[in-house]
């Protein structure tokens, strides 16, 4: 058996992160597989600033309907079997959010859920995106295995959230609609990887910039490693990183023993 160790990030904008600490922070988490969400670059944005990270192979997403808006990568030590782009819905597959990479043993998609946005305007298209997300994740299941990443812009129960209360279906994140969606993604034979670890555990992976919510650890965890459940015995470790900047989220990490 070995370790593969699997990295997911939120970089809030590929080139705006490259001119912080982002390749020594790299090199410093030394991930097998990294997956970044909302790379907001268009694709030769995203090529030019992905040829910067030494010893990877390297695969991104951008959304066609608005520049510099969204998008996803996945760099890989590893060259995947097959890479699919998005989910194969029309209306789902315009904001470059979803990459499925299928490796020997299992697949892995990097995913930028929709949030539902101010005033919660989008919050009935991220149910029906939910329940698509799902099945696409449910028809690679019956394949192999399933490790899926990224920020899924919901935080689950209480304890990922430091103000349940006051944002409790009054904000974009955290209504029950939304954590519904992740309920539904579990009971379909996902595990919450960080939670097997650390049932209790208050830790965030997204702060607010506009308050410094991060000075004052006001957040929200919403960056995932999800797993399907016959990956349990090779689920080795799962932390979120909160000593690297750069984002207002912090990177996540999923240690995966292979044979």
């Amino acid at each position: 058996m070995s370790e593969l160790k699997l990295v997911s990030w939120n970089v809030n904008g590929i080139r705006a992160i490259l001119k912080k600490d982002f390749l020594k922070d790299v090199a410093d988490l030394n991930p097998d597989i990294l997956c970044l969400q909302e790379t907001k670059a268009q694709p030769e944005d995203v090529q030019s600033a992905l040829e910067t990270v030494p010893g990877y192979e390297f695969y991104y997403n951008s959304s066609k309907a608005r520049k510099g808006y969204s998008g996803t990568a996945i760099l890989t030590k590893t060259k995947p079997l097959e890479v699919i782009y998005d989910m194969g819905i029309e209306e789902h597959d315009q904001e470059g959010r979803v990459i499925t990479t299928e490796f020997d043993q299992f697949f892995l998609v990097t995913v930028y859920t929709p949030n539902s946005g101010a005033g919660m305007k989008r919050l009935d298209y991220r149910a029906e995106w939910d329940v698509a997300f799902r099945d696409h994740l449910m028809a690679l299941d019956e394949k192999k295995p399933v490790v899926v990443c990224g920020d899924l812009n919901v935080a689950h129960t209480e304890i990922d959230i430091a103000r349940p209360k006051p944002n409790y279906n009054k904000t974009s994140g955290y209504t029950q609609t939304e954590i519904d969606g992740l309920d539904n993604i579990l009971e379909a034979g996902f595990i919450d990887t960080f939670r097997q670890f650390y049932p209790e555990e208050v830790k965030y992976s997204w702060w607010n910039y506009k308050f410094k919510a991060r000075d004052r650890n006001v957040g929200w965890r919403i960056d995932y490693f999800l797993a399907s459940e016959r990956l349990k015995d090779q689920l080795k470790g799962a932390e979120i990183h909160n000593e690297y900047f750069g984002s207002d989220h912090c990177p996540v990490s999923l240690q995966l023993a292979i044979d």
